[in-house]
């Protein structure tokens, strides 16, 4: 069974925190111990795992993100938004949890970020628990 949350996003580059989110989905789910997957069904967004203690690793990402795909780089793609295709793409559309006493198994200063690559938009992402 597949969850779907919203997210809204600001910014044209954002990482949205969805850690809460999808941890309501485990605790719901009843499954005790298994595995979450988290996608992102679009091509200019992804997910990934990182530190959500300090606001200004996100920034630090963003800002580095922005260096290695300029947004304006001579891309052929007519919608104008390639960069954001190649961040998705290096990023990636998908993620696996481990789950383990209900809970999700993140590090002590992990969360799991919706990354907005073409925004501001309203966008979904796709949540299952599977147990063991």
């Amino acid at each position: 069974m597949w969850h779907r949350i919203r997210v809204s996003t600001h910014e044209h580059f954002e990482f949205v925190d969805v850690t809460a989110e999808i941890e309501k989905i485990v605790e719901k789910s009843g499954i005790t111990n298994g595995m979450c997957v988290v996608y992102v069904p679009h091509t200019t967004a992804a997910v990934t795992v990182n530190e959500n203690a300090d606001p200004s690793v996100k920034r630090d990402i963003l800002y580095e993100f922005g260096k290695i795909v300029p947004w304006n780089d001579n891309y052929a793609h007519l919608e104008g938004n390639s960069a954001a295709h190649i961040l998705s793409t290096l990023v990636g559309a998908s993620q696996t949890f481990p789950v383990e006493n209900g809970h999700l198994l993140l590090g002590t200063w992990q969360g799991i970020y919706f990354c907005e690559f073409d925004g501001p938009r309203t966008r979904s992402m796709l949540v299952s628990v599977v147990e063991e």
